[in-house]
């Protein structure tokens, strides 16, 4: 059981720094910032869970029964990730690529404490094990003090394929899909630095500023990090309906209106970033309708153009109605890994990217987000994120592009690079 406790905000922006900065004492945290972004979607503009109750962390094998099995007991909040390697757990599949920061597949916790803020109106749930802290809490917050940007040392970013062999690792997966063995998928690359000792919050807050996206996220377990700047939502459990919008097609952002207004035309009539989407799109479908109401899946977007800071993105939405017989955790266990960061067919595209990359991909390309009492949730897409391991020194950023016949391995190298370049900035 939970009290819930409402209270006025009079500077919503200034009390989400307060937030995380109070949030740094606690050894779990998970803070949800949607940027001011306004969305059909969206029930909050910012959340902070923090301080574990219990929790749940363990690797692939039945990950998806034993996260179901603990939403169905603890009946509560619960924060936390799955990360792609869980496709082993749903799929015969395998993971043997390097790994260089070690996270745990899957982890969720039960917090003690939530703050959840709507415009000016902060709403506060704590277990009723800690419910006469709340006001002791709530001054601490509001007397914290922003926090203080240091200089940090700049790190030595190495990228794990080089050029030439990016270029022939993407005429490879062009046979593979001359051949038929498949019509497009995610291809990525990981950036990382060794003996890296960064400021987490720093860096987020500075990744934040760049991008502003709706789905940003500073994730804390222990010593494991993740500071996200994802603009793309993976799936969300509203009731009986469930969402997803999948991005696929990006272009750059100029500060010339004339540049700007032509580059997103350019995206939105671009054939191949259309056939693209739309070949993930049909794949969403595909798999939402494993859990779906009979008839129930529909395209309720397609295609349209969306501007974030760094780029316009083009993006699709996608919704189904629950079919009574299936769980929440269900959903999740039939639609992932998101199709936007497979391919087509999911299958045997996860088996050809496995053996081209050359790093495990972990929480990269997962998915984080929370479940609420009543079975709902929202999961974004874990891209455009800085990992980091605080233990092992090590520091990671992975960017992909989505290969199809019609792909340039030049240009689709050149994709990778504008996506990198936030994540770059901030780590340099």
């Amino acid at each position: 059981m939970r009290v819930s406790i409402h209270k006025p905000i009079s500077n919503p922006e200034q009390f989400k720094q307060q937030l995380l900065t109070w949030s740094q004492q606690f050894r779990e945290v998970v803070y949800l910032d949607s940027n001011s972004h306004t969305q059909q979607y969206s029930n909050f503009d910012c959340v902070l869970a923090v301080d574990a109750f219990t929790s749940l962390k363990t690797d692939f094998q039945n990950a998806f029964d034993d996260l179901k099995q603990y939403q169905q007991t603890t009946k509560d909040w619960l924060f936390g990730y799955l990360t792609y390697d869980l496709k082993n757990d749903v799929e015969e599949l395998k993971t043997a690529n390097f790994d260089g920061l070690n996270f745990p597949d899957l982890f969720f916790f039960q917090p003690k404490k939530i703050f959840l803020l709507k415009g000016n109106q902060l709403e506060i749930r704590y277990l009723l094990l800690c419910d006469d802290e709340v006001e002791e809490d709530f001054n601490e917050i509001v007397e914290s003090q922003k926090w203080k940007v240091e200089s940090a040392a700049a790190l030595k970013i190495e990228q794990r394929i080089s050029k030439e062999s990016y270029i022939e690792k993407v005429n490879e997966m062009l046979h593979h899909i001359h051949i038929g063995d498949m019509y497009e998928a995610n291809f990525c690359m990981e950036f990382y630095a060794e003996n890296a000792i960064i400021n987490p919050l720093e860096k987020f807050l500075k990744l934040n500023e760049i991008s502003k996206a709706p789905f940003s996220v500073f994730f804390k377990n222990h010593k494991q990090y993740l500071l996200s700047a994802s603009p793309e939502r993976y799936l969300k459990k509203e009731g009986e309906t469930i969402i997803s919008q999948p991005i696929k097609g990006t272009s750059k952002r100029s500060s010339n209106q004339i540049e700007d207004e032509k580059s997103k035309q350019f995206l939105e009539s671009d054939s191949k970033e259309r056939a693209e989407n739309i070949m993930i799109t049909d794949l969403v479908r595909n798999d939402l309708s494993h859990t779906a109401q009979k008839g129930s899946v529909e395209v309720a977007e397609l295609c349209k153009i969306y501007s974030f800071l760094q780029v316009h993105q083009m993006i699709s939405t996608i919704t189904s109605k629950l079919d009574s017989q299936y769980a929440p955790v269900d959903v999740l266990k039939t639609t992932f890994p998101m199709g936007s960061m497979t391919g087509a067919p999911k299958i045997s595209v996860m088996k050809i990217i496995e053996n081209l990359e050359e790093t495990k991909r972990g929480l990269y390309s997962g998915a984080v987000g929370y479940f609420t009492p009543e079975g709902d949730f929202d999961f974004n897409v874990v891209i455009r994120s800085i990992l980091y391991n605080q233990e092992n020194e090590y520091v990671s950023f992975s960017v992909g592009s989505a290969i199809t016949a019609q792909s340039d391995p030049e240009k689709e190298y050149e994709e990778c690079l504008l996506k990198a370049k936030a994540m770059h900035e901030v780590l340099r």
